[in-house]
């Protein structure tokens, strides 16, 4: 299983702020089958301090893994969570928004460049792209913070990074450890391919171009 690259983004940012003096721990996890422990082990080979893997062979929606989520950041006693800005799989950008309101913490989506200014006063600046362009916010920890994918480049695996991971213990918990409900609230009722495209038609002349416009697209 690979690892979402807007969630990689994510780690490694974190590795930095731990490596910088920012974070004691960073802590991964996914929700997932036993597969996802391979996402995990990658993640700490990257630097990442630790893993949680909550093991579920059901399909979570965002607001299951955020209500987990949640509850991670509650048992550690978490000050920072950052997470890729949207999935890849059904392009959802809703996990962090859910687990900010959840945890009734600030956040700050789509953002691509973090500056800690903590421990002096416990906040972080975020600068974030918006359709009118920059937006710079500042946020009082702890928060939640989503990525995209311009916020760093990541680093890859050394070696002894990935032997050390082979051999790190991963924490294994399930969503009844929680006391939580991920029963799907939605229910998919249709999926199918989009319509298919005529093939192209090569031209000759600008008059046969034109004439196809005319005729066929009806565009003049």
């Amino acid at each position: 299983m690979s690892m979402n690259p807007f969630c990689e983004i994510a780690i490694e940012e974190a590795v930095r702020l731990k490596e910088n003096g920012y974070a004691s721990e960073v802590r991964v996890v996914s929700v997932g089958p036993s597969s996802s422990q391979e996402t995990l082990r990658s993640a700490l080979a990257l630097g990442a301090s630790s893993a949680t893997h909550i093991l579920t062979n059901r399909n979570v929606e965002p607001l299951g893994v955020a209500r987990l989520l949640a509850e991670v950041a509650r048992k550690y006693d978490s000050n920072l969570v950052l997470l890729g800005k949207q999935s890849i799989d059904e392009d959802n950008s809703q996990t962090g928004q859910m687990l900010a309101g959840l945890l009734g913490w600030p956040q700050a989506t789509n953002a691509f460049k973090l500056t800690v200014l903590w421990p002096e006063n416990k906040l972080v600046e975020v600068v974030r792209e918006v359709d009118a362009g920059l937006e710079t916010l500042r946020l009082a920890l702890p928060a939640v913070v989503t990525v995209n994918l311009r916020m760093n480049s990541p680093r890859f695996a050394t070696l002894p990074g990935i032997l050390k991971a082979k051999k790190q213990p991963i924490e294994i918990l399930s969503a009844q450890d929680f006391g939580v409900d991920i029963t799907p609230h939605t229910q998919i009722m249709k999926l199918e391919l989009p319509p298919k495209r005529p093939a192209c038609k090569m031209v000759t002349s600008v008059d046969e171009l034109i004439n196809l416009i005319r005729t066929e697209a009806k565009v003049i």
